[in-house]
């Protein structure tokens, strides 16, 4: 069985925790869900983000999800797939050194990653996204290309694949980044 690691944090977009956790289950992958500083049974505050016709999206009070491992007990080697969720959780999580090794621990050995919305700040700031083709919430865009990758903008429901990493720019794009990264994870097989 196929084993994934959700890197999470407090106020990651709602479905992009839910909805790839129940996919990935679904397609009978073993889902570890961490958070740093946080342990088996403690959980993080998720938040949703909707479009509403404002210049951004509005913001309400997610769910409660459960992590299922220590953050502390992750070791990279012993799984298959990397997923890095979006929402606000990547603007603090990027300033964790914990998260940055881990991650590039991840990419080090060419393993597949699902990176969704503003997930992609954290490749950022571990100088991941250079010479690399990849999309994101489009505000995070700009930071993508200072960054030495090139951001690419598509429709919010698709995702592109560049690699071993595969991203997608918002929640409606879950569907098209699982699909890939199920790919990727049993092309490996």
């Amino acid at each position: 069985m196929k084993r994934i690691l959700m890197l999470l944090g407090d106020y990651a977009e709602d479905y992009e925790v839910m909805v790839p956790y129940q996919i990935l289950r679904f397609a009978c992958f073993e889902v570890d869900c961490v958070a740093p500083d946080k342990r088996t049974g403690d959980k993080i505050k998720t938040a949703i983000h909707d479009f509403v016709g404002d210049a951004t999206y509005k913001e309400t009070e997610g769910h409660q999800f459960e992590l299922n491992k220590d953050f502390d007990d992750v070791k990279p080697d012993e799984y298959d797939g990397l997923y890095i969720t979006g929402g606000r959780a990547p603007e603090y999580l990027r300033t964790d050194e914990r998260v940055m090794n881990l991650v590039k621990q991840f990419a080090a050995s060419n393993k597949p990653m699902a990176v969704i919305c503003h997930g992609v700040q954290i490749l950022t700031a571990a100088d991941l996204v250079r010479g690399r083709k990849l999309t994101c919430y489009p505000a995070v865009g700009p930071e993508v290309n200072m960054a030495g990758g090139e951001y690419v903008e598509i429709a919010f429901d698709e995702a592109v694949k560049d690699g071993n990493l595969v991203t997608a720019p918002a929640w409606p794009g879950i569907y098209a980044l699982m699909q890939q990264f199920a790919s990727l994870l049993l092309s490996d097989s």
